[in-house]
């Protein structure tokens, strides 16, 4: 009843404050939510956990490449999979809402809500690290100061907002940022783990495979050396009984086992080396689920649904590089490729193209421009390039071939646009206007998506293109992808349900120049700029979903990269000993609310020693 009580006086506080002529006064809270509702604060646990579901067991994964640290906040090294499990957060995010937040290490915020240029977050006294020390708001103070001096640069870009970080306390720590406009700002700052600052002193920027003090509910393991890595939970855990942990963590080990390839890495999987796979290839999808355990009942194929956009893949193209500067080139490329043939053969007719960079979700722009969306784009149209200003207000429809892996159509297309953006062929050729030759490298790492790119890169060269792929490892590819030293690569933007400041790392003006930042593509359009930052100030979900729909239709207008292709759901396949509640998450797997059903694993254990 106490509580119902101080909920229902900080409702009422926010309500007043809204209220024509009343000035607020800030307000405490235990949950808030951007431009949303907090559902579940009165809630004994999250709707999608089993706060019943028994301890115990392995839940084992596979991991790519290969690592040297245990730090993935620094600028160097390649940090192994899996750390977050280390760190709490000041508050954690709800896997059933747009963008809502619930205490972690902080039992609630204070913040006024006419005046966002500031937020006080108090921190848990019952919070420990792993040492047994309390966490504090020195500990707070000192990560933050830590990711914005010596983070990677898109970790700074996105907390770019901050002015300054004061410890009012021990339990008090108050963000100030350098206007009020960013009101999604005020929960980003609660979304990053939380280090001891004894241990940033001495060591954040050593590469290591001694992981920073934390207090989250696992420990680093075991450590083989470019072979696994183990996490191991925390008897001793602080937070086990806070609402949005009771029925999470269920696992006594989570290990991660790494593999160079998907191939090898599906073998290891049908002989148990690890037993739970989200699998991303249509073709294992579809053919490969047919060995001996899976006719023994041993192996379990699921598809979740989610109402997440699907992470956009596609084929960037470095607009660094001169021969992309011409919206005529980008498209021609586009044309190209024929996803209805490689969806026929390569994938089973199992996935989709990707008409939007928010695809699945409300986000996404669909049709023509409403007159909401046409008052925001109509300002904005002069600054845009005549092929992008006419394209932004059309009905968006990405080529489409007959599948039969000639792709005659685009071909001619892609050849008109290159010959109208002064294009020339002599000798079989293709040559840029300078008359340099049409030249591409696309750079790749792995040799999963050799087989998706070899026949585009022959449409390419069909078309007049000098085309190489470069295969380079996991490092390499990291370190240049960092210092986007490619023309071509294939990356992955995955969105969430409530986007804002964070677009700015992805198609900011600022971070086309910030080395190691994620806009890999170099977009510098200050029509992307202006919605970006409206959207980062948008003051109702109708506006969020409205400037969002319109940053889709100028991100695809200006065909910035090769759309790939996607699944608007999860598939996962895992050996028959994993559970989960009847209720999934909306927005995501949820694999941290799965237990092991011991007897199960029982079972699987004695097959696999068969």
């Amino acid at each position: 009843m106490i509580k119902k009580a101080l909920l229902n006086v900080a409702l009422l506080s926010i309500v007043i404050s809204w209220m024509p002529g009343v000035t607020a006064a800030p307000i405490t809270t235990t949950a808030f939510g951007h431009n949303s509702t907090a559902e579940y604060v009165n809630a004994p646990h999250m709707p999608y956990a089993n706060p019943n579901a028994p301890t115990g067991g392995t839940l084992s994964l596979e991991a790519r490449g290969t690592f040297n640290a245990a730090n993935k906040w620094m600028t160097t090294g390649v940090a192994v999979t899996g750390t977050d499990y280390l760190y709490d957060t000041l508050m954690t995010g709800s896997l059933n809402e747009a963008f809502t937040m619930y205490p972690q290490l902080a039992t609630g915020v204070t913040y006024d809500p006419e005046d966002a240029s500031w937020i006080i977050y108090h921190v848990d006294p019952k919070a420990k690290f792993w040492d047994g020390t309390p966490v504090t708001s020195a500990d707070v103070k000192a990560t933050y100061d830590a990711l914005l001096t010596k983070g990677p640069m898109f970790i700074r870009s996105y907390l770019g907002d901050i002015k300054e970080i004061q410890t009012l306390d021990k339990q008090r720590v108050k963000f100030v940022f350098v206007s009020g406009d960013n009101k999604e700002i005020l929960l980003t700052v609660g979304q990053f783990p939380v280090f001891a600052k004894m241990s940033i002193d001495s060591s954040f920027e050593k590469i290591s495979l001694t992981p920073l003090m934390g207090s989250g509910p696992y420990k680093l393991g075991r450590v083989d050396a470019g072979r696994s890595v183990s996490y191991v939970r925390d008897p001793n855990y602080w937070g086990r009984d806070l609402m949005v942990n009771r029925g999470r963590y269920n696992f006594d080990m989570i290990k991660f086992v790494y593999y160079q390839s998907d191939e090898v890495a599906f073998e290891g999987f049908k002989s148990g080396q690890y037993r739970f796979r989200p699998e991303n290839k249509a073709a294992n999808w579809a053919t490969g689920y047919n060995f001996r355990a899976v006719k023994a009942g041993m192996i379990h194929k699921e598809s979740i649904s989610s109402q997440n956009p699907v992470p956009m893949q596609g084929l960037v193209m470095n607009m660094r590089r001169p021969i992309f500067q011409d919206i005529r080139v980008r498209e021609a490329l586009t044309a190209a490729y024929d996803f209805e043939w490689m969806n026929k053969t390569l994938f089973h007719g199992q996935y989709e193209r990707l008409q939007s960079f928010f695809y699945g979700s409300e986000l996404a722009a669909t049709g023509t421009p409403s007159a909401q969306e046409m008052q925001v784009l109509t300002p904005l149209l002069a600054e845009l390039e005549p092929m992008q200003r006419q394209a932004v207000v059309a009905e968006w429809q990405l080529p489409i071939s007959d599948g039969g892996g000639f792709n005659r159509d685009g071909s001619l297309a892609a050849r008109q646009l290159l010959l109208d953006a002064g294009f020339y062929y002599k000798d079989m050729h293709l040559y840029q206007p300078d008359g340099r030759p049409a030249k591409i490298e696309m750079l790749m790492t792995g040799d999963t998506m050799g087989r998706v790119l070899l026949p585009y890169l022959r449409n390419l060269q069909r078309l007049g293109f000098d085309v190489t792929l470069r295969q380079v490892d996991g490092p390499q590819y990291a370190e240049r992808k960092r210092r986007f030293d490619y023309d071509m690569t294939v990356d992955v933007f995955a969105q969430s349900l409530s986007p804002g400041a964070e677009q700015a790392t992805f198609w900011g003006s600022a971070a086309a120049d910030e080395v190691g930042n994620y806009n890999t593509i170099g977009i510098k359009n200050p029509a992307i700029d202006k919605v970006i930052t409206a959207l980062s100030n948008a003051k109702s979900r109708d506006e969020i979903v409205l400037y969002t729909q319109v940053l889709d239709r100028l991100l695809r207008s200006g065909h910035y990269l090769v759309p790939l292709y996607g699944k608007s759901k999860t598939t996962v396949a895992y050996w028959n000993q994993y559970r989960h509640a009847e209720n999934l998450p909306t927005n995501a797997v949820g694999v941290d609310y799965w237990w092991v059903d011991k007897q199960a694993e029982a079972r699987v254990d004695k097959y696999l020693r068969k």
